[in-house]
């Protein structure tokens, strides 16, 4: 097992009725005024906006908005917030939404320092300064609540690319698993997905790192029951639960202790397809493109994927022909019990 450091600044506050914390979160580190961050206007309808905004307002923050932040976020309209922000002495973000949502606000903050936020995403400026960034999170899936990582898609030359570093963590970031209830079944099947990605591109270079494979194995195995749970009964409070949970300790450093930075190939083919083509969501895209690379990388690591199949999926055997029908399952959206009784 390799020598490794683990560190996570990220406060966490989950469960229900929890969104209205934020404000008193905010005010306890000073913020004042912060750029309210969101999509397509969903967080109006499941109440996520009202709780926050009252939050705002019982804390004495001042806030203004920015709506519009779509699934692969772009970089036009994270320069947009970037001018919001410094004409209206803004001192934080509130990112309220999902993992793109978060991804955006990440980048917005690191661009309040920069020249050229881009530079940033092409490797030639570290992000070691950015404003402070709150989360309220009304989609599982990215870990972006809770890792240092943004991606954003530059809409001129359709390069979909990452920045990272300790000054992108969020500082707090609230998980109420209620909010995402109403979710359509393909939104949380996509998050799903991803989350169980993250898990694999660590796991699959796996030898002998007992403690984080087995828990990397437990996650996944949540995820799984989570989804079969919520196909069912989306109301669902601890199936809800237990898969944004699973979701946030996908890539949140725990996943990946000791094991060797992870693979990561099947994400950066995945955010070339969907920089091409920007209707494919991140999950979706990663359905299609991770069986694929099982079955041809398999060979190289013949025993992590044999376990992969005992102790995930149940069985004795790993047959890698199968992932061609698991690519046809999961991108039908079917349910997760059926790739159990099919993967292997």
């Amino acid at each position: 097992m390799e020598n490794f450091t683990f560190y996570n600044p990220t406060k966490l506050i989950f469960g229900k009725n929890t969104i209205p914390k934020m404000g008193r979160e905010l005010k306890k580190s000073g913020i004042n005024k912060v750029l309210l961050l969101a999509g397509s206007g969903s967080i109006k309808s499941n109440g996520t906006y009202e709780s926050a905004i009252q939050s705002l307002k019982n804390s004495g923050i001042e806030w203004s908005e920015l709506w519009g932040v779509r699934a692969n976020p772009l970089l036009s309209h994270a320069i947009e917030g970037i001018s919001i922000v410094k004409d209206k002495n803004v001192n934080a973000i509130l990112a309220v939404g999902g993992g793109s949502v978060i991804d955006e606000a990440k980048s917005i903050a690191a661009g309040y320092y920069l020249d050229n936020l881009w530079t940033a995403f092409e490797d030639k400026i570290s992000i070691d300064k950015a404003l402070p960034v709150y989360t309220i999170l009304t989609l599982s899936g990215t870990c972006s609540e809770m890792d240092p990582y943004a991606v954003l898609t530059n809409d001129e030359n359709l390069k979909k690319w990452n920045i990272s570093g300790d000054a992108l963590y969020p500082k707090v970031s609230i998980i109420d698993p209620e909010v995402q209830m109403s979710l359509p079944w393909h939104q949380t099947v996509n998050g799903a997905i991803d989350a169980m990605s993250h898990i694999m591109e660590f796991y699959f270079m796996g030898k002998d790192e007992e403690a984080t494979l087995s828990v990397d194995e437990a996650l996944m195995k949540t995820i799984i029951q989570s989804v079969d749970k919520l196909q069912e009964e989306p109301c669902n409070y601890s199936a809800r639960a237990n898969l944004a949970w699973a979701a946030t300790l996908g890539l949140n450093g725990i996943s990946g202790v000791a094991l060797h930075g992870g693979d990561w190939a099947s994400h950066q083919i995945e955010h070339g397809i969907s920089a091409l083509h920007p209707e494919i969501a991140h999950g979706a895209g990663l359905a299609v493109v991770f069986p694929a690379w099982i079955y041809y990388m398999n060979r190289y690591n013949t025993d992590i994927f044999k376990r992969w199949a005992k102790n995930v999926w149940n069985s004795v055997t790993f047959n890698p022909k199968c992932c061609h029908i698991l690519y046809e399952i999961i991108t039908k959206k079917f349910s997760v019990n059926i790739i159990n009784k099919t993967i292997v």
